[in-house]
């Protein structure tokens, strides 16, 4: 993991659980087990939800990769803790829960 994902890893822990997975040449982020954001190219993208939209009114959206089907916030205010945390907390909320797997 490089030093990038470590530090996201790191600002992102003082709200909960996150783990970051290799994913197809980028990284995908989870906080407390839902997938929040991809990291591409040393940039974190974080998901649209009502609270990323209202918390992130002035980031720029963009697609985080070739082919990707929704633009994503792109978060740069690592130093924020307290926009940190309301942010999780509000998407972790409005994110779906994730699908149990099927019994095959």
């Amino acid at each position: 993991m490089n030093e990038f994902n470590e530090y996201v890893r790191e600002v992102f822990s003082a709200a909960g659980d996150i783990v970051i997975k290799s994913m197809m040449g980028g990284y995908l982020v989870y906080f407390n087990g839902k997938l929040i954001g991809d990291i591409c190219d040393n940039e974190l993208f974080l998901k649209r939800t009502p609270t990323s939209d209202r918390l992130l009114a002035d980031s720029e959206l963009r697609y985080p990769y070739e082919g990707s089907k929704t633009m994503m916030h792109v978060f740069d205010r690592f130093e924020d803790t307290a926009l940190i945390m309301e942010l999780l907390d509000g998407m972790y909320t409005e994110l779906p829960k994730k699908k149990p797997a099927k019994a095959g």
